[in-house]
């Protein structure tokens, strides 16, 4: 690995806003890194990174109220039918459109399908490119993909992964768990695809 550089002349300018050219991010906040040490997957590889716990965490503890919810039934049902407990929830099932048993089991599934939807954010390394996987609004997934050759440079800082685009265009990967990892195994596929390096204190 060969110390950072400061070429001036590798720094692509963003596009001019208002008639007027403005400086690189990367000119102004970075340095450029170029790795001698390459690295390639093999065909049909792919390296997952999850996302970071605290975004996990609402989901399980969701679980974990509804699991709590359908444990507290069945003690219910199982109770002397003399207890507070089994005279609010099964006889009270009698006049509710929807039984208790009913009700926890639908929290459960809601609970397990959250929990998905959580660990189906991260990014995805793969032999061709890399994919981001978000969740927008409502818990509805997006996924997007990028080759090698649409990637002009990397852009990274202490969590985050910025993409510079062959046609001046930023994406930011979403954040992982694991994000010195990511950042490490990108800068060596990154050398071995001819891609520029940035890294940054810290992104905004």
């Amino acid at each position: 690995m060969t110390s950072p550089s400061h070429p001036e002349s590798e720094h692509p300018s963003l596009p001019p806003t208002e008639g007027e050219e403005r400086d690189s991010i990367t000119e102004v906040r970075g340095t450029v890194a170029r790795f001698e040490m390459s690295y390639s997957l093999s065909p049909g590889e792919r390296l997952t990174f999850g996302p970071p716990l605290r975004m996990r965490l609402p989901s399980f503890i969701y679980l974990g109220l509804s699991l709590a919810a359908l444990a507290l039934v069945f003690v219910a049902y199982s109770s002397s039918s003399n207890s507070r407990l089994y005279v609010w929830l099964v006889e009270g099932d009698k006049t509710r459109p929807l039984s208790s048993i009913a009700f926890a089991l639908i929290l459960v599934a809601s609970a397990v399908g959250t929990v998905l939807r959580a660990h189906m954010r991260g990014v995805v390394v793969r032999r061709d490119g890399l994919e981001g996987r978000y969740l927008m609004a409502l818990g509805i997934p997006r996924i997007r993909k990028w080759t090698w050759a649409q990637i002009s440079r990397l852009i990274l800082d202490e969590k985050h992964v910025l993409l510079e685009l062959w046609d001046n265009r930023y994406e930011r990967l979403p954040e992982v768990a694991a994000p010195a990892e990511l950042s490490e195994l990108l800068e060596r596929l990154a050398a071995a695809h001819g891609i520029q390096i940035t890294r940054l204190k810290k992104l905004p």
